[in-house]
């Protein structure tokens, strides 16, 4: 029998039928690996019944619980792939979501109702592992994509266009990121991992599968919970989590808001972040409120999963200021680094977009062949690499330093700017908590650089003058911001990252 995701719950069952295996501290729950493998398999019965197999997508619509995750491994367990969205998000949203990728039925656990209005279903009243299920089969498909063998999830991320586009992700692909974190990080089954990211979020993908595979336990952080540090902090040290893995923005709050010298977080071992850059004022702050974990910075897009990582040092240099480099490509890819319009390799030492090759890369985007094809580079050899868009250099031994996303770069004054770079230097006034920068049109000057800030304070935060002369002496004078605007908070994506649309709406006022 072929090894899928599916299989690794199996495995664990058998091996360890007795050891907790997902734990909801808010709900005061708890299920046994056999427990959750019967409620995965009353799940997958309840699909098959349906005719659900090989090649159909399921669609989750539901709140973190463990109905859900047995949802997860009941989906799988039958041969379909599962597509999980927000479940907070307007249903108008979601209902694109599932109708772009044609599901032949959702779990749903709030808003079904609105869903089955939405896609114009009938409502279902029949319920399996705590969730109600809508019956889609009768749907016309919309759509003529053929699933990649071997399907298992699809990740619907943020499209230029507006509408969300759908990241397809085989067993194969999964197991090759699972893998790699078995060798990188020796979880065994005294583990307690955390499960902070949204199951729509490719975080997800390591909270779920690595602790299950070595029959570990999966600690869920809810919404409320995984945004609230003051009631967060406390969980992680009753709940002795062993592997952490976030954002981090949420470790920054657990920093400011978690009194974590008051708590034992001594099971803590593995501190691993991803998802956006984390600067290093909050970087070292964390590693001396919290010293013993090993650290690690795990970078990568949904479409490869995490395809470098760096293992941070014991000690920052308090001379640091820049944030650590992505590190080395994993053991399961290949890297290249190559010019942007050519395609072709660069010289080490010299800045390029970086492409990957290997286990954990996607085959594309559901019924978008050709945002599909742009997204690759094929070689001389015929090999194709996934283009990310971000722009790294090789700093010596294969290590890659971030530069910046290739579309957050512009032409200012006849300069090449990079928008995080100001960012890091907007960073490091040792008020300044969030820095996010945007660039818009101008009619005069071409482009506005626009600085938003969440500043630490009150009274005595810094002003629009005091941030112009710090950022002239700074940055490069071609660099300074145009504006600031000072927020009280920054506002957030569901996976915890900054909206920077939203930021960009309140750049531009609409019409």
């Amino acid at each position: 029998m072929p090894r899928t995701l599916a299989s690794l719950l199996a495995d664990s069952a058998a091996r360890f039928p007795e050891r907790v295996a997902v734990v909801d501290p808010v709900a005061g729950e708890s299920v046994t690996y056999a427990e959750l493998k019967a409620r995965a398999g009353e799940i997958a019965a309840a699909l098959r019944g349906l005719g659900i197999g090989a090649g159909d997508r399921v669609g989750i619509c539901a709140p973190k619980s463990i109905a859900t995750v047995a949802a997860i491994f009941g989906i799988l367990e039958c041969g379909a792939a599962y597509v999980p969205v927000d479940s907070t998000a307007p249903s108008a949203r979601n209902g694109f979501i599932f109708s772009d990728c044609a599901v032949s039925a959702i779990l749903a656990a709030q808003g079904a109702p609105a869903l089955a209005t939405e896609l114009g279903v009938a409502e279902s009243a029949s319920t399996v592992g705590d969730l109600t299920l809508l019956d889609c089969r009768d749907r016309p498909a919309g759509n003529t994509t053929t699933p990649p063998d071997g399907l298992a999830y699809i990740l619907y991320t943020s499209g230029s266009t507006g509408n969300p586009k759908g990241v397809m992700l085989t067993h194969a692909n999964g197991l090759s990121f699972v893998d790699w974190c078995s060798d990188a990080f020796s979880p065994n089954e005294h583990d307690r991992f955390s499960s902070h990211a949204p199951f729509h979020f490719d975080l997800s993908i390591l909270d779920l599968y690595v602790p299950i595979k070595h029959g570990a336990a999966l600690v869920l952080i809810g919404e409320s919970l995984g945004k609230n540090a003051r009631q967060l902090a406390p969980v992680i040290a009753s709940e002795k989590i062993t592997v952490w893995y976030s954002t981090p923005t949420v470790l920054r709050l657990l920093v400011e808001f978690g009194d974590l010298p008051n708590l034992d977080l001594s099971a803590l071992r593995l501190i691993l972040f991803a998802g956006e850059v984390f600067p290093v004022k909050h970087l070292r702050a964390l590693k001396t409120l919290l010293p013993a974990p090993a650290y690690w910075n795990l970078y990568g897009p949904t479409e490869t999963n995490v395809c470098t990582a760096l293992e941070i040092p014991e000690a920052i240099p308090e001379s640091r200021d820049t944030p650590f480099p992505i590190g080395p490509p994993c053991s399961n890819v290949e890297a290249r680094v190559v010019d942007p319009t050519t395609g072709e390799p660069v010289a080490s030492g010299e800045e390029g977009e970086l492409v990957i090759h290997g286990g954990p890369v996607t085959s594309g985007y559901w019924n978008l062949p050709e945002r599909s094809a742009n997204a690759f580079l094929t070689d001389s050899s015929g090999k194709n690499w996934y283009r990310t868009g971000d722009i790294v250099k090789d700093i010596g031994d294969g290590v890659l330093d971030y530069i910046g996303r290739r579309d957050r770069m512009v032409k200012r004054r006849g300069f090449r700017v990079e928008l995080g770079e100001i960012e890091a230097g907007l960073y490091k006034h040792p008020q300044v908590v969030e820095a996010a920068v945007i660039a818009v049109p101008d009619a005069e000057s071409g482009v506005s650089v626009i600085a938003f800030l969440h500043c630490e304070g009150g009274d005595q935060a810094p002003k629009t003058v005091q941030m112009k002369i710090f950022s002239a002496k700074t940055l490069l004078a071609y660099m300074v911001p145009d504006r600031f605007v000072f927020l009280e908070t920054m506002p957030k994506t569901s996976t915890d990252k900054i909206d920077y649309q939203r930021l960009i709406g309140l750049a531009i006022p609409a019409n």
